[in-house]
């Protein structure tokens, strides 16, 4: 779905995408461990996890699960008509409230937050960003996503 900037601006305050279930699984978890350097047996060693921890098994790392947040947004979130590029300006903040067990499937809600015209052909959009675990009532995370959109007038 593609929406011009003054169509966004009146779903400041509504959901704006529901991604589809994404299945969280040991292979994914152990290679984002490796990649990142973080190895720790809670990610990595299932039977130890299962043994030595309360969660049963391995659970994903907080980042590998704030880093799927890209891919809900692409699946999810509509174009702005005359958008060339948008990037990840950060996040004003990010709470991890329910551990990812290897396994199950999460997905990402969006609300768009507010909408800020920048100057030169910019839109700052705040993102209310969870991601929700199937079957589980507490989303595995929240956080307030920035992202800054570039228009066509300030790319030649």
């Amino acid at each position: 779905m593609e929406l011009t900037i003054e169509e966004l601006e009146a779903r400041i305050g509504q959901q704006i995408g529901l991604s589809d279930w994404v299945e969280v699984d040991q292979y994914m978890i152990s290679t984002f461990g490796k990649l990142t350097f973080d190895e720790q047996f809670i990610h990595m060693d299932p039977e130890r996890a299962a043994a030595e921890t309360p969660f049963g098994g391995t659970i994903a790392h907080g980042f590998l699960t704030l880093s799927l947040a890209s891919k809900f947004a692409i699946e999810t979130l509509p174009d702005v008509k005359g958008r060339t590029m948008g990037i990840n300006y950060g996040f004003n903040k990010i709470r991890f409230l329910h551990p990812v067990a290897s396994g199950k499937r999460i997905r990402g809600r969006f609300t768009l937050d507010n909408l800020t015209r920048k100057g030169d052909g910019q839109i700052l959009q705040e993102f209310g960003l969870s991601i929700e675990i199937e079957g589980v009532e507490s989303p595995a995370l929240v956080a307030q996503w920035l992202t800054m959109t570039f228009f066509e007038e300030v790319a030649a």
